[in-house]
């Protein structure tokens, strides 16, 4: 076994390890604002700190990581991306006859929430609060996981493997990593569990690619915390809650359990796969 592969074993040990606490948790609440939403957030950072501590148990260099650089002008990348494939997506299902937008009793639901008057002006101020605000907390959640899969799983499987199986791989962990919260909790849309569960790994895998690009490109970790941040903040946050159903099948097309973000995301996948030859800091690009 190599001194890689023996990493990486000691490293999805450690986050199955940390991570069966917290899902037992949330799986006997069966949703995943129980504790307050501190279960959720404490899982994201399982990622992290089994990073750090095979880093400290194989005596690794924690300048791996990709944390002492802030990634140049990929960070920008990391933060418009999720938004763009979110835009072109939803504007394809409102367009389409599939959802609505704005929808009204979201609105009025939002607005109680945040002590607003419904108005002309409440999408474009909702918009702008979760997109910056929104980033401080959705950026503190995302850099746990992203510490542990971009900044040290990645790299290794990338090493390891050549671009393409390591991103696809590491992309398969990081999905397989999410489903006892989808199959056993409230970690999904309302659709069979079958489809749910194909959109999202698509997705998941897709996202996986081009933050490998991001991740080796910028040498950085942190284009690929603002990619996740963004992600998680305007689709979760802004884009699913203000789509209003057209019938059954609006669930079929949103979120991230739906079909439209994916096919989105997959296409931006192919295009950073096939720039996979601008990666100069791996040994191979199979």
């Amino acid at each position: 076994m190599t001194k890689q592969t023996s990493a990486l074993a000691t490293y999805l040990v450690l986050v199955l390890l940390l991570s069966s606490i917290f899902y037992t948790l949330i799986i006997r609440a069966g949703h995943l604002m129980a504790g307050g939403g501190h279960y959720v957030e404490a899982l994201m950072w399982c990622p992290a700190l089994a990073a750090f501590l095979t880093i400290a148990w194989r005596r690794l260099d924690i300048g791996s990581l990709g944390l002492s650089r802030f990634g140049g002008k990929y960070a920008p990348y990391g933060y418009l991306l999720p938004l763009a494939y979110a835009l072109i997506a939803y504007i394809a299902v409102w367009s389409l006859g599939l959802g609505t937008f704005p929808d009204p009793a979201a609105i009025d639901r939002l607005a109680g929430r945040l002590g607003w008057q419904p108005g002309p002006l409440f999408v474009p101020l909702y918009f702008l609060l979760t997109g910056t605000t929104g980033m401080i907390g959705g950026g503190a959640r995302a850099l746990g996981e992203e510490i542990g899969w971009r900044g040290f799983m990645t790299p290794r499987m990338v090493e390891q493997f050549g671009f393409t199986q390591g991103a696809i791989l590491a992309g398969l962990v990081w999905a397989a990593w999410h489903m006892p919260l989808l199959l056993f909790a409230d970690y999904n849309s309302a659709t069979e569990w079958w489809f749910a569960l194909s959109c999202f790994t698509v997705m998941v895998v897709a996202s996986s690619v081009i933050l490998t690009w991001l991740r080796l490109r910028s040498n950085s970790v942190w284009p690929c915390m603002l990619f996740h941040a963004s992600h998680n903040v305007f689709i979760q946050n802004f884009f699913t809650p203000l789509t209003g159903p057209k019938g059954k099948i609006t669930p079929y097309m949103i979120d991230e359990f739906g079909i439209a973000v994916p096919l989105v995301v997959l296409a931006i996948a192919v295009l950073a796969w096939s720039a996979r030859d601008q990666i100069k800091t791996v040994s191979s690009q199979r």
